[in-house]
């Protein structure tokens, strides 16, 4: 039986579909000072999309480059890509963008741009990996953009002063993004979101920073784990946010006049879990927050390991330690409208006659002298007198000015695990 005519015709269709396509299949372009394609911009030319540029070890110094096809930039044994300090570097206009192995520098300062080594412009599944950027005003920038990748990047400002700085990992108006083991140095803020939406970050060293470890508005349904901010002007700024989870984080050495290892503004429905906050000024801040619970964290050798302002509501604090902070708990007011349970204070003096592992007399963290301090702060130089110790006992056993509420009814007598 002979075929049909219409099959064989269909079949000789598919084959030759098949050879064109292998015929412009993905391709490596070399970018290299000696070889016949000499730089990015015009490698970028020539190139299909999916093609791969290898840029060779050397400098290339081209002014902004524009990269508006899907492409792969991989740099070998990290060329440096300079911007002469004169604008931005890479403008990213297309999907599927990757960038490796590059040293990017010199992004512009500008008072009127937002100058980048790399900025990423309303695209998707870009990523950026295993690159170093050296004194950008802005090294990574993301603009509605969506499930990006920036990985294990080296990221270093040389920043002095707020006004002339730029962050180092900058998002805005984003959703899906995974930052994910970074060291970020010297910026203004180490990371920074706003309008973000299931934002991952993780494992990321942020320490130096004028502003801000991590700094981020009005973003919803993001996590922040197991990354460590440490000796920023503050540690982390979380402001007019819900569904966050910040969990296992280390927040340490963030001491200043205004400095705290979390500060809370306006944040709701929210979790702190098995954090390390220690050796800040503030350790945590909190102000008009509603629902947020903070459990198994441990606050050690803070100045103020909790400042609790009264227009915080029904957050519940339990098995968390307290351990060698000057003061455990401040708040503006004599009101509570929080629930603190089942937390080791290392000031607690009481005893446990049925050994269950809780004091049988609870504990009241905010101390008479925390109080004045709220409203008199050069009395802090008093700390440890004879006299504020003994103010302290009396306010203990009969409460005058500290807020009755705000009581730990079953403290625990040893750190919780």
């Amino acid at each position: 039986m002979s075929i049909p005519k219409k099959i064989t015709l269909s079949t000789t269709l598919a084959v030759v579909i098949f050879l064109f396509a292998c015929s412009v299949s993905a391709t490596t372009i070399t970018v290299s000072k000696n070889g016949p394609v000499k730089t990015i911009s015009a490698a970028l030319l020539l190139a299909n999309p999916s093609d791969t540029l290898l840029v060779t070890s050397g400098e290339y110094a081209e002014g902004n480059i524009l990269v508006n096809k899907k492409i792969t930039i991989i740099g070998d044994n990290f060329p440096v890509i300079d911007g002469k300090e004169e604008g931005e570097i890479f403008t990213v206009t297309a999907d599927d963008v990757h960038f490796s192995g590059l040293q990017i520098q010199g992004s512009g300062l500008s008072f009127l741009e937002e100058n980048a080594g790399i900025k990423l412009k309303e695209v998707k599944n870009c990523s950026i990996t295993n690159c170093k950027f050296l004194n950008n005003f802005f090294a990574v920038y993301l603009a509605k953009a969506a499930d990006c990748t920036i990985e294990n990047n080296f990221i270093k400002g040389e920043s002095v002063r707020e006004v002339t700085s730029g962050n180092g990992i900058h998002l805005w108006y984003c959703r899906d993004i995974t930052i994910i083991n970074n060291q970020i140095l010297n910026h203004r803020d180490g990371i920074y979101f706003e309008f973000v939406r299931n934002g991952k970050i993780q494992n990321n060293y942020s320490k130096g920073n004028l502003r801000y470890g991590l700094h981020f508005m009005y973003s919803d349904s993001c996590e922040y784990a197991n990354n460590t901010f440490e000796q920023n002007g503050a540690g982390v700024a979380v402001m007019y946010t819900k569904n966050v989870l910040m969990k296992e984080n280390h927040f340490i050495n963030n001491w200043g006049t205004t400095s705290y290892g979390i500060l809370l503004k306006d944040i709701s429905d929210s979790k702190i879990e098995r954090n390390i906050i220690d050796q800040n000024s503030v350790g945590l801040y909190m102000e008009g927050c509603g629902r947020v619970t903070i459990s198994n964290n441990t606050f050690s050798k803070n100045g103020w390991a909790l400042k609790l302002m009264a227009n915080s509501m029904d957050n519940y604090f339990y098995d968390n330690n307290f351990i060698a902070n000057a003061f455990d708990v401040s708040t503006n007011s004599r009101q509570n409208f929080n629930t603190f349970s089942k937390n080791y204070w290392a000031a607690y003096k009481g005893y446990d006659l049925n050994n269950d592992g809780y004091g049988d007399v609870p504990f009241r963290p905010v101390t008479m002298f925390s109080m004045i301090i709220e409203s008199q702060p050069t009395a802090l130089i008093l700390l440890h007198s004879l006299f504020i110790d003994m103010m302290n006992i009396a306010e203990s056993i009969i409460p005058a000015i500290t807020p009755k509420a705000l009581t730990d009814s079953q403290p625990r007598m040893r750190p919780a695990l």
